[in-house]
This record gives C-alpha cells, sequence and structure tokens, in this order.
C-alpha cells in the first residue's frame, strides 16, 4: 500500500499518542518475532516497535523486512522506533485522508 504525505503525517500524529509494544531485541528477526507482529496486526492497525541498542541491524531494514512478511507499510522509522501500519480488512478504525 501507497501512503501519500498527508495520509503518512496524519498516521505519524496518531503514533505520537501510542507506546511501543514490541521490541527487537539481539536476535533480530526471528519468525517468532515476525508472528507476534502479525498477531499485533489482528488488534491494531497501527504499531509501533522498538529495536533495542544490542540488535545491530539497521531499524530501516528491520521496518522493510517486517513489513514485507507482515503485508504492512513502513509509516516512519525515526531513531530505534518503526511505526507499520496495516488496515483491517474487515472493520478498518482508522480513516485515513483521501489521496
Amino acid at each position: 500500500m501507497k501512503l501519500t504525505s498527508k495520509q503518512r503525517a496524519y498516521l505519524k500524529s496518531l503514533a505520537n499518542s501510542i507506546d511501543p509494544i514490541l521490541q527487537v531485541g539481539k536476535s533480530s528477526l526471528t519468525p517468532e518475532f515476525t508472528a507476534s507482529v502479525d498477531d499485533a496486526f489482528n488488534t491494531r492497525e497501527l504499531l509501533k516497535i522498538n529495536v533495542l541498542k544490542n540488535c545491530i541491524d539497521d531499524p530501516r531494514q528491520i521496518a522493510e523486512a517486517v513489513a514485507e512478511r507482515t503485508h504492512s507499510t513502513v509509516v516512519q522509522v525515526i531513531g530505534k522506533k518503526i511505526i507499520l501500519y496495516k488496515p483491517d480488512k474487515k472493520n478498518p478504525k482508522i480513516v485515513l485522508p483521501k489521496a
């Protein structure tokens, strides 16, 4: 899914108020971590992930890999924080501004 700058800004503003619910640690991307991200998308559409200091991988590469595996969209990678968006197919809660 391709986001416009207006949609991306809207999602960033929503993400400001949420706390990271997942953390990428020393073992980096494991199948279990990807499964937990996918599972988290069952209950919410916007996720914030924290990359810990002991993780040697680049947060941008981690974000792209997780987004590809979970069929989500990278909203922003800032420092060690990743914001991902995946709309709910049946009952979307977040209404994006028009493109």
